[in-house]
């Protein structure tokens, strides 16, 4: 999917180096430093280049996004049929995920870009939000069918708690420790889980 003006049929080759050089640029020192002119330096191409094919910085994001060169490996919750236990080992490792400044900062990047950019906005949601987002409500929903969350839990909120939770702290600067993770799970489950059956 082309992001940007008409012109020229694009060389993949220099394409995937500017989406690289994209990448490698917002981790590194985030969004409000990228520039088209660093892009297109640390591409081997020209600046009219890029404006070629793509309006803005945040256009080259939203195809970055779109095509995997950022948010590649999308961490979500493993389906055991323990929804407790996957629960909580993907908050672990989300939490290991981001403890990385690296990835932490990219992460800051992308919610910049996203607050001054719909289309980033979006592909970010089509490509890490809403993604782990139903992965994370299917892992309530199975703890559901496992009876070891109420029925009448609201598994989509829950979701959304999760998930904001951790991007709140990661957006904050504020270091999640591990223990925390525990702790995070225990109120979760205490608020939905399934009163015990009496045999």
């Amino acid at each position: 999917m082309t992001t940007g003006r008409r012109g020229r049929v694009r060389s993949e080759e220099a394409r995937r180096a500017i989406l690289e050089a994209t990448a490698t640029l917002l981790a590194a020192s985030g969004y409000e430093q990228l520039s088209v002119d660093r892009i297109a330096t640390t591409a081997g191409v020209g600046k009219q280049t890029v404006y070629r094919w793509w309006s803005s910085k945040s256009a080259v994001i939203a195809e970055c996004l779109l095509d995997g060169y950022v948010l590649s490996d999308l961490i979500v919750p493993a389906k055991t049929g323990d929804a407790r236990s996957d629960v909580g080992n993907w908050l672990r490792a989300l939490v290991d995920f981001l403890d990385d400044p690296k990835n932490a900062a990219l992460f800051r990047a992308l919610a910049a870009a996203a607050s001054e950019n719909r289309e980033v906005s979006d592909r970010l949601y089509e490509r890490f939000s809403g993604p782990l987002h139903t992965a994370l409500v299917e892992c309530l929903r199975a703890g559901i069918r496992a009876g070891q969350v109420r029925d009448d839990a609201p598994v989509p909120a829950v979701a959304d708690i999760l998930i904001g939770a951790v991007l709140h702290r990661a957006l904050a600067h504020i270091a999640i420790p591990l223990g925390t993770v525990d702790g995070v799970v225990d109120a979760l489950f205490s608020g939905v889980a399934a009163a015990a059956r009496e045999d």
